[in-house]
C-alpha cells in the first residue's frame, strides 16, 4: 500500500492543552508523525508527496466564513499587540440570536468548540498541507488504486464546517469523502479513533449520501462527552446514515471486533463505491488518552476485518498519541489489511 506523506505538517506545533483545569503540553506534536513515518518505514510502503489542490477540496465542506478565518487569524492576532504566543479563545458563542463577530477575539471564540485546537503561526500551512495529502490519497484510489494510506497531520475529524476542535482545524476524512463523491454515488467514512468523529457526523448529518459510522469510547465519560451516542441517526434526507457505536472504556480487541462487525453490515447494506477510514490508533492499550485497550494484535485484525469489506479505501490519519508502540500498531493494521486483500 502507497503512503501520502508531507514534512509540511511541522509547521503545527501547539503547546497548550487543558486536562481538568491543568495546563499541559499537548499530546498532538510533531513527533506523532515521526513515529508514525517509522512505522510506514518498517512496513516498507512506499511513500508519495501530496500533490497540491487549492482551496476547491476545502470549499466543499467547509464554510467560506471559516476558511477566511483559518487563513487570515494568525496576522490579526499578532496585530493586537498585547496577544499571547497561541490563540485560544475566551469565550465560545452557542450562537443563539447570535451577530457573527468582527473582532478576531470574537471570530475565534465563533470558530472554536473546545480550548483543545491551539493556532499558531503556522497552523494554516499545515492544515492545508494535511488536507492536500488526503485528497492526494484519495484522487490515487479513484485513479486506480486500491487503498491507499494519508498521513495527515494535524488530524480532522472533530473539525466541523465552521468549527475547530479537539485537535483538528481542517476535517481531512470528509474532504477525502467529498473528493470521492465526484466518481461514487455513495461514500462511507468508517471512524476508527477512539474519540467520536462529532465533527464529521456534523457535516453530513443531513446528507443521504456519506454515510458515517463511528465506534469510540463511551462519550457518557470521554471526550467529545455530548456527542457521540447511539440515538443520534442523523436528520432530514440523512436520517439513518448515521451509526454511532460507544464501547465501555477499557474494550478491547474481541469486543472492538464485534462492534467492527455490525459496522460492516451496515456498510454492505448501504452499498457504497468507495470507503474513507478515520484511522485513529488511539483505541491502543498503551495510548497516553487512555480510552479503550485495542492490542497490536488486535490492530492487525481490524485491518483484516476492514479489507474484507472489499472497497476502493482511503485511510485518513486521525489520533495516535505519543507511545512506544504508535508505529507498530500503524504497521500492524495496515499489514492485516494487505494480508486480507
Amino acid at each position: 500500500m502507497k503512503a501520502v506523506h508531507t514534512e509540511l505538517h511541522r509547521s503545527h506545533d501547539p503547546q497548550f492543552f487543558l486536562v481538568r483545569g491543568v495546563v499541559k503540553r499537548t499530546t498532538e506534536q510533531p513527533e506523532r508523525a515521526d513515529r508514525l513515518l517509522k512505522g510506514l518505514k518498517d512496513g516498507r510502503h512506499q511513500l508519495v508527496e501530496p500533490k497540491t489542490f487549492g482551496q476547491g477540496p476545502r470549499a466543499r465542506i467547509h464554510s467560506p466564513e471559516y476558511l477566511s478565518f483559518l487563513s487570515e487569524a494568525w496576522d490579526a492576532w499578532t496585530a493586537l499587540g498585547d496577544s499571547g504566543p497561541e490563540m485560544i479563545g475566551n469565550i465560545h458563542p452557542v450562537r443563539h440570536a447570535a451577530t457573527y463577530p468582527t473582532h478576531i477575539v470574537g471570530k475565534l471564540g465563533w470558530h472554536t468548540a473546545d480550548t483543545a485546537a491551539p493556532i499558531g503561526p503556522g497552523t494554516w500551512a499545515a492544515a492545508c498541507a494535511a488536507t492536500d495529502v488526503a485528497v492526494t490519497a484519495a484522487q490515487m484510489v479513484m485513479d486506480g488504486e486500491d487503498a491507499v494510506y494519508a498521513l495527515c497531520r494535524p488530524p480532522g475529524h472533530h473539525a466541523y464546517r465552521d468549527m475547530a476542535g479537539g485537535f483538528c482545524f481542517l476535517n481531512n476524512s470528509a474532504i477525502a469523502a467529498a473528493h470521492l463523491r465526484q466518481k461514487h454515488e455513495r461514500v462511507v467514512i468508517l471512524d476508527v479513533d477512539v474519540h467520536h468523529g462529532n465533527g464529521t457526523q456534523g457535516i453530513f448529518y443531513a446528507r443521504p449520501d456519506v454515510y458515517t459510522i463511528s465506534i469510540h469510547a463511551d462519550p457518557v465519560a470521554y471526550y467529545p462527552y455530548v456527542w457521540g451516542y447511539a440515538h443520534e441517526r442523523g436528520e432530514g434526507p440523512g436520517l439513518g446514515t448515521n451509526l454511532n457505536i460507544p464501547l465501555p472504556i477499557g474494550t478491547g480487541d474481541d469486543g472492538y471486533l464485534q462492534a467492527l462487525d455490525i459496522a460492516r453490515k451496515a456498510i454492505e447494506s448501504f452499498a457504497p463505491g468507495a470507503l474513507v477510514v478515520a484511522l485513529g490508533l488511539d483505541a491502543s492499550e498503551h495510548d497516553p488518552l487512555k480510552g479503550l485497550a485495542v492490542t497490536t494484535p488486535g490492530f492487525r485484525r481490524i485491518g483484516q476485518a476492514i479489507a474484507k469489506m472489499s472497497l476502493p479505501t482511503v485511510l485518513v490519519q486521525e489520533g495516535g498519541y505519543l507511545s512506544d508502540i504508535l508505529g507498530a500498531n500503524l504497521t500492524s493494521v495496515l499489514a492485516g489489511f494487505e494480508d486480507a486483500r
